[in-house]
Formats: structure tokens, sequence, C-alpha cells
């Protein structure tokens, strides 16, 4: 019985790793977007008012 209560925890806490882990990954994509997204937008917005003067 205490195998099986330990396998169980172990189960769960791997389980709980790989949701962090995962959700970690997904985070950082979306980061590594809104930082990519922003810096192309600042180089087009920043350069464009230039050109008109």
């Amino acid at each position: 019985m205490v195998g099986l209560s330990v396998a169980v925890g172990r189960f769960f806490e791997a389980l709980f790793w790989a949701m962090m882990q995962a959700a970690g990954q997904i985070g950082a994509i979306v980061l590594g977007g809104l930082f990519v997204t922003t810096m192309v937008v600042r180089l087009v917005l920043g350069r464009w008012p230039w050109r008109r003067r």
C-alpha cells in the first residue's frame, strides 16, 4: 500500500513538473514573439517619420 502511495505521488509530481515546463516554454515563446514584434514595429515606425523630413 505504501508503494502504491509513493507511485501515485511520483506520478502527480511528474505531471506537475511537465505542466510547469510546458507553461514555461509557452511563456518564453509568447514573450519572445512580443519582443521581436516590438523591435520590428519600433524599427519600422522609428525610421518612417525621418523619411518625411
